[in-house]
Protein backbone atom coordinates (compact mmCIF):
# COMPACT_ATOMS: atom_id res chain seq x y z
CA UNK A 1 0.00 0.00 0.00
CA UNK A 2 1.04 3.65 -0.62
CA UNK A 3 1.13 6.56 1.38
CA UNK A 4 -1.03 8.93 0.61
CA UNK A 5 -2.12 12.75 1.93
CA UNK A 6 -5.75 14.13 2.26
CA UNK A 7 -6.77 17.74 2.70
CA UNK A 8 -9.90 17.76 4.45
CA UNK A 9 -11.59 20.79 3.91
CA UNK A 10 -15.14 22.15 5.55
CA UNK A 11 -17.52 23.62 2.65
CA UNK A 12 -18.09 26.98 3.45
CA UNK A 13 -17.66 26.30 7.06
CA UNK A 14 -19.04 29.07 9.16
CA UNK A 15 -22.20 29.25 7.04
CA UNK A 16 -22.98 26.19 7.12
CA UNK A 17 -22.53 26.02 10.52
CA UNK A 18 -24.96 28.82 11.00
CA UNK A 19 -27.49 26.91 8.38
CA UNK A 20 -27.55 23.77 10.82
CA UNK A 21 -29.87 25.74 13.40
CA UNK A 22 -31.62 28.09 10.41
CA UNK A 23 -32.72 25.72 7.75
CA UNK A 24 -35.29 28.02 6.44
CA UNK A 25 -31.96 30.05 4.80
CA UNK A 26 -30.96 27.16 2.38
CA UNK A 27 -30.50 28.61 -0.60
CA UNK A 28 -30.55 32.50 0.01
CA UNK A 29 -27.38 34.38 0.14
CA UNK A 30 -25.65 34.55 3.86
CA UNK A 31 -23.28 36.71 5.35
CA UNK A 32 -21.64 35.93 8.45
CA UNK A 33 -19.83 38.73 10.35
CA UNK A 34 -19.34 41.23 13.07
CA UNK A 35 -22.66 42.00 14.72
CA UNK A 36 -24.35 40.82 12.44
CA UNK A 37 -25.43 44.57 11.39
CA UNK A 38 -24.02 45.56 7.65
CA UNK A 39 -24.74 49.18 8.18
CA UNK A 40 -22.36 48.97 11.47
CA UNK A 41 -18.41 48.53 10.59
CA UNK A 42 -17.03 45.07 10.78
CA UNK A 43 -15.77 42.85 8.19
CA UNK A 44 -17.23 39.41 6.70
CA UNK A 45 -15.95 36.72 8.35
CA UNK A 46 -17.67 34.31 5.49
CA UNK A 47 -20.59 34.10 2.51
CA UNK A 48 -22.33 31.45 1.42
CA UNK A 49 -21.91 30.28 -1.95
CA UNK A 50 -25.23 31.99 -3.05
CA UNK A 51 -23.49 35.46 -1.45
CA UNK A 52 -20.14 34.72 -3.39
CA UNK A 53 -21.94 34.73 -6.61
CA UNK A 54 -22.76 38.38 -6.01
CA UNK A 55 -19.09 39.37 -4.76
CA UNK A 56 -18.70 39.17 -1.45
CA UNK A 57 -16.04 37.87 0.60
CA UNK A 58 -14.24 36.88 3.39
CA UNK A 59 -12.34 39.99 4.90
CA UNK A 60 -14.57 42.13 2.93
CA UNK A 61 -16.37 45.45 4.84
CA UNK A 62 -19.53 44.03 5.99
CA UNK A 63 -21.40 47.67 3.95
CA UNK A 64 -19.25 46.90 0.84
CA UNK A 65 -20.95 43.49 1.01
CA UNK A 66 -24.39 45.15 1.69
CA UNK A 67 -23.70 47.14 -1.41
CA UNK A 68 -23.23 44.12 -3.25
CA UNK A 69 -26.20 41.89 -1.80
CA UNK A 70 -28.90 43.78 -0.23
CA UNK A 71 -31.08 40.93 0.02
CA UNK A 72 -28.39 38.85 2.17
CA UNK A 73 -29.16 37.35 5.81
CA UNK A 74 -26.76 39.12 8.16
CA UNK A 75 -25.50 37.34 10.78
CA UNK A 76 -23.15 37.67 13.80
CA UNK A 77 -20.14 35.89 14.37
CA UNK A 78 -20.58 33.21 16.92
CA UNK A 79 -17.38 31.86 17.62
CA UNK A 80 -18.03 29.13 20.46
CA UNK A 81 -20.43 27.44 17.76
CA UNK A 82 -18.10 27.28 15.55
CA UNK A 83 -15.47 25.80 17.69
CA UNK A 84 -17.82 23.17 18.83
CA UNK A 85 -19.11 22.11 15.04
CA UNK A 86 -15.00 22.04 14.75
CA UNK A 87 -13.94 19.70 17.18
CA UNK A 88 -16.85 17.04 16.34
CA UNK A 89 -15.38 17.11 12.73
CA UNK A 90 -12.11 16.84 13.82
CA UNK A 91 -13.36 13.71 16.29
CA UNK A 92 -14.94 12.15 13.43
CA UNK A 93 -11.66 12.04 11.42
CA UNK A 94 -9.35 10.65 14.35
CA UNK A 95 -11.49 7.68 14.00
CA UNK A 96 -10.27 6.51 10.98
CA UNK A 97 -6.92 4.90 10.94
CA UNK A 98 -5.02 7.72 9.78
CA UNK A 99 -3.04 10.12 11.34
CA UNK A 100 -5.07 13.72 11.74
CA UNK A 101 -3.06 17.32 11.52
CA UNK A 102 -5.57 19.84 12.13
CA UNK A 103 -4.98 22.91 10.69
CA UNK A 104 -7.69 25.07 12.09
CA UNK A 105 -11.23 25.49 12.16
CA UNK A 106 -12.36 24.47 8.62
CA UNK A 107 -9.61 21.91 7.40
CA UNK A 108 -6.90 18.89 8.62
CA UNK A 109 -4.67 17.47 6.56
CA UNK A 110 -5.15 13.02 6.96
CA UNK A 111 -1.89 11.14 5.82
CA UNK A 112 -1.88 6.95 5.84
CA UNK A 113 -1.53 3.80 3.33
CA UNK A 114 -4.24 3.20 1.33
CA UNK A 115 -4.59 1.28 -2.32
CA UNK A 116 -7.85 3.31 -3.01
CA UNK A 117 -7.65 7.59 -1.64
CA UNK A 118 -10.65 7.92 -3.18
CA UNK A 119 -12.48 5.47 -1.71
CA UNK A 120 -10.77 6.55 1.82
CA UNK A 121 -12.06 9.80 0.97
CA UNK A 122 -15.40 9.14 0.15
CA UNK A 123 -15.58 7.32 3.34
CA UNK A 124 -14.58 10.29 4.83
CA UNK A 125 -17.01 12.69 3.61
CA UNK A 126 -19.99 9.89 4.26
CA UNK A 127 -18.92 9.99 7.92
CA UNK A 128 -18.47 13.04 8.65
CA UNK A 129 -21.86 14.17 7.42
CA UNK A 130 -23.93 11.74 9.18
CA UNK A 131 -22.31 12.69 12.32
CA UNK A 132 -22.04 16.40 11.71
CA UNK A 133 -24.19 17.48 9.04
CA UNK A 134 -21.61 18.76 7.46
CA UNK A 135 -20.11 18.62 3.92
CA UNK A 136 -16.21 18.70 3.00
CA UNK A 137 -14.07 18.48 0.06
CA UNK A 138 -11.00 16.39 -0.37
CA UNK A 139 -7.67 17.31 -1.69
CA UNK A 140 -6.01 13.90 -2.40
CA UNK A 141 -2.32 14.27 -3.17
CA UNK A 142 1.25 12.51 -2.79
CA UNK A 143 2.43 15.55 -0.31
CA UNK A 144 0.92 18.28 1.66
CA UNK A 145 0.70 20.89 -0.73
CA UNK A 146 -0.57 19.07 -3.54
CA UNK A 147 -3.19 17.56 -1.31
CA UNK A 148 -4.05 21.18 -0.44
CA UNK A 149 -4.27 22.28 -3.98
CA UNK A 150 -5.87 19.51 -5.00
CA UNK A 151 -9.20 20.60 -3.03
CA UNK A 152 -9.91 23.82 -4.78
CA UNK A 153 -10.02 21.34 -7.39
CA UNK A 154 -12.87 18.87 -5.52
CA UNK A 155 -14.98 22.13 -4.30
CA UNK A 156 -17.61 22.12 -3.45
CA UNK A 157 -18.58 18.62 -1.96
CA UNK A 158 -15.81 16.24 -4.80
CA UNK A 159 -12.60 14.70 -4.57
CA UNK A 160 -9.39 15.67 -6.56
CA UNK A 161 -6.48 14.17 -7.14
CA UNK A 162 -3.00 16.23 -7.84
CA UNK A 163 0.41 14.31 -7.66
CA UNK A 164 3.59 14.33 -9.62
CA UNK A 165 2.08 12.84 -12.54
CA UNK A 166 -0.47 15.23 -13.75
CA UNK A 167 1.31 18.33 -11.72
CA UNK A 168 2.09 20.25 -14.75
CA UNK A 169 -1.01 18.93 -16.75
CA UNK A 170 -2.96 20.59 -13.91
CA UNK A 171 -1.58 23.81 -13.03
CA UNK A 172 1.63 24.24 -15.34
CA UNK A 173 -0.08 27.15 -17.20
CA UNK A 174 -1.47 28.54 -14.42
CA UNK A 175 -0.49 31.54 -12.29
CA UNK A 176 1.39 31.42 -9.39
CA UNK A 177 -0.68 32.85 -7.19
CA UNK A 178 -2.60 29.74 -7.28
CA UNK A 179 0.44 28.01 -5.34
CA UNK A 180 -0.21 27.67 -1.61
CA UNK A 181 2.07 30.39 0.23
CA UNK A 182 2.35 32.99 -2.56
CA UNK A 183 0.16 36.21 -2.71
CA UNK A 184 -0.40 39.23 -4.58
CA UNK A 185 2.44 40.46 -3.76
CA UNK A 186 5.34 37.97 -4.25
CA UNK A 187 3.47 37.32 -7.79
CA UNK A 188 4.65 40.75 -8.39
CA UNK A 189 8.00 40.51 -7.35
CA UNK A 190 7.87 37.36 -9.66
CA UNK A 191 6.28 38.38 -12.53
CA UNK A 192 9.20 41.14 -12.04
CA UNK A 193 11.62 38.78 -13.24
CA UNK A 194 8.97 37.16 -16.16
CA UNK A 195 7.63 34.65 -14.36
CA UNK A 196 4.03 34.16 -14.53
CA UNK A 197 3.12 30.51 -13.88
CA UNK A 198 3.56 27.17 -12.39
CA UNK A 199 5.87 26.07 -15.50
CA UNK A 200 8.11 29.51 -15.62
CA UNK A 201 8.44 29.16 -11.84
CA UNK A 202 9.16 25.44 -11.47
CA UNK A 203 12.11 26.43 -14.67
CA UNK A 204 13.66 29.18 -12.72
CA UNK A 205 17.45 29.21 -11.36
CA UNK A 206 17.08 28.30 -7.73
CA UNK A 207 20.47 30.51 -7.11
CA UNK A 208 19.11 33.34 -9.18
CA UNK A 209 16.02 33.54 -7.24
CA UNK A 210 18.12 33.07 -4.14
CA UNK A 211 20.35 36.09 -4.77
CA UNK A 212 16.97 38.27 -6.01
CA UNK A 213 14.55 37.20 -3.20
CA UNK A 214 16.73 35.81 -0.39
CA UNK A 215 18.77 32.75 0.26
CA UNK A 216 15.52 31.19 1.91
CA UNK A 217 12.60 32.35 -0.08
CA UNK A 218 13.98 32.20 -3.49
CA UNK A 219 14.72 28.65 -3.63
CA UNK A 220 11.10 27.38 -1.98
CA UNK A 221 9.26 29.35 -4.78
CA UNK A 222 11.06 27.36 -7.11
CA UNK A 223 10.39 24.26 -5.16
CA UNK A 224 6.44 25.22 -5.16
CA UNK A 225 6.64 25.69 -8.53
CA UNK A 226 7.51 21.85 -8.95
CA UNK A 227 4.95 20.79 -6.35
CA UNK A 228 7.77 19.95 -3.59
CA UNK A 229 6.40 19.60 0.15
CA UNK A 230 6.28 17.55 2.99
CA UNK A 231 5.53 13.90 2.33
CA UNK A 232 4.22 12.75 5.60
CA UNK A 233 1.49 14.15 8.13
CA UNK A 234 1.78 15.11 11.54
CA UNK A 235 0.03 14.24 14.02
CA UNK A 236 0.88 16.78 16.47
CA UNK A 237 -2.42 18.57 18.10
CA UNK A 238 -3.10 21.86 16.48
CA UNK A 239 -2.28 24.46 18.91
CA UNK A 240 -2.95 28.69 17.68
CA UNK A 241 0.39 30.72 17.50
CA UNK A 242 -0.93 33.55 18.93
CA UNK A 243 -4.10 34.60 20.66
CA UNK A 244 -5.45 38.40 19.43
CA UNK A 245 -8.35 41.16 20.25
CA UNK A 246 -9.54 43.79 17.93
CA UNK A 247 -12.40 46.43 17.85
CA UNK A 248 -13.75 48.12 14.92
CA UNK A 249 -14.82 51.62 16.03
CA UNK A 250 -18.31 52.73 14.57
CA UNK A 251 -16.81 56.47 14.43
CA UNK A 252 -13.43 56.91 13.42
CA UNK A 253 -10.59 57.75 16.70
CA UNK A 254 -9.26 61.19 15.39
CA UNK A 255 -7.91 61.75 19.00
CA UNK A 256 -4.17 59.84 19.45
CA UNK A 257 -4.42 60.00 23.08
CA UNK A 258 -7.54 58.53 22.92
CA UNK A 259 -5.98 55.61 20.60
CA UNK A 260 -3.61 54.80 23.20
CA UNK A 261 -5.73 54.06 25.99
CA UNK A 262 -7.65 51.64 23.50
CA UNK A 263 -4.80 49.80 22.83
CA UNK A 264 -3.76 49.76 26.47
CA UNK A 265 -7.05 48.54 27.09
CA UNK A 266 -6.89 45.57 24.08
CA UNK A 267 -3.48 44.23 25.37
CA UNK A 268 -4.77 44.14 28.89
CA UNK A 269 -7.67 41.74 27.90
CA UNK A 270 -5.03 39.85 26.00
CA UNK A 271 -3.51 39.27 28.79
CA UNK A 272 -5.71 38.36 31.05
CA UNK A 273 -7.03 35.79 28.29
CA UNK A 274 -3.47 34.76 28.22
CA UNK A 275 -3.21 33.91 31.99
CA UNK A 276 -6.52 31.46 31.69
CA UNK A 277 -4.58 30.08 28.90
CA UNK A 278 -1.28 29.69 31.21
CA UNK A 279 0.51 30.74 27.65
CA UNK A 280 3.45 33.52 27.55
CA UNK A 281 4.03 36.04 25.20
CA UNK A 282 6.69 35.87 23.13
CA UNK A 283 5.58 38.86 20.79
CA UNK A 284 3.60 41.77 20.66
CA UNK A 285 1.69 42.98 17.49
CA UNK A 286 -0.64 46.05 17.19
CA UNK A 287 -2.73 46.34 14.09
CA UNK A 288 -4.06 49.56 13.03
CA UNK A 289 -6.54 50.42 10.02
CA UNK A 290 -6.43 53.80 8.66
CA UNK A 291 -9.83 55.39 7.52
CA UNK A 292 -11.03 54.63 5.13
CA UNK A 293 -9.90 51.07 4.78
CA UNK A 294 -5.85 51.33 4.96
CA UNK A 295 -4.23 48.36 7.52
CA UNK A 296 -0.80 48.52 9.33
CA UNK A 297 1.01 45.79 11.29
CA UNK A 298 4.02 46.27 13.29
CA UNK A 299 5.60 44.31 16.29
CA UNK A 300 8.32 43.54 18.52
CA UNK A 301 10.15 40.60 20.33
CA UNK A 302 9.72 40.79 24.43
CA UNK A 303 12.97 40.54 26.35
CA UNK A 304 11.61 37.21 27.65
CA UNK A 305 8.17 35.53 27.40
CA UNK A 306 5.60 37.14 29.97
CA UNK A 307 2.02 37.48 31.18
CA UNK A 308 2.35 40.82 32.90
CA UNK A 309 0.15 42.84 31.69
CA UNK A 310 1.61 45.63 32.38
CA UNK A 311 4.79 44.63 30.45
CA UNK A 312 2.52 43.47 27.69
CA UNK A 313 0.75 46.73 27.91
CA UNK A 314 3.82 48.69 27.84
CA UNK A 315 4.83 46.44 24.57
CA UNK A 316 1.82 47.51 22.80
CA UNK A 317 2.37 50.87 23.22
CA UNK A 318 5.85 50.53 22.16
CA UNK A 319 4.69 49.29 18.61
CA UNK A 320 1.64 51.74 18.55
CA UNK A 321 4.53 54.66 18.66
CA UNK A 322 6.37 52.90 15.21
CA UNK A 323 2.92 54.07 13.60
CA UNK A 324 2.83 57.90 12.15
CA UNK A 325 -0.41 59.89 14.33
CA UNK A 326 -2.57 62.14 12.45
CA UNK A 327 -5.32 59.69 10.64
CA UNK A 328 -8.54 58.80 11.53
CA UNK A 329 -8.29 55.38 13.03
CA UNK A 330 -11.05 52.74 12.67
CA UNK A 331 -9.90 49.76 13.87
CA UNK A 332 -7.39 48.57 16.51
CA UNK A 333 -5.83 45.26 17.45
CA UNK A 334 -3.52 43.69 19.86
CA UNK A 335 -2.49 39.89 19.42
CA UNK A 336 0.13 38.01 21.47
CA UNK A 337 2.78 35.25 19.76
CA UNK A 338 3.64 32.46 21.46
CA UNK A 339 7.00 31.24 21.40
CA UNK A 340 7.48 28.23 18.98
CA UNK A 341 8.43 25.00 20.26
Amino acid sequence: MAYWVLHVDLDQFIAAVELLRRPELAGRPVVVGGSGDPTQRGVVATASYEAREYGVRSGMPLRTALKRCPDAVYLPVDKPTYEEASAGVMAVLREFPVIVEVMGWDEAFVGGETDDPEALAAEIQVAVLERTRLHCSIGIGDNLLRAKIATEFGKPRGRFRLTKENWFDVMGERPVTTLWGIGAKTARKLEDRGIRTVRELAAADPAALAAELGPTMGPYYVQLGRGLGRRVVEGTPWVPRSHGREVTFQENLTDWAQVRREVAALARTVAAELQEEGRPAARVGVKVRFAPFVTHTRSTTLAAPTLDPDALENAALQVLDLFRPGRAVRLLGVRAEFERS
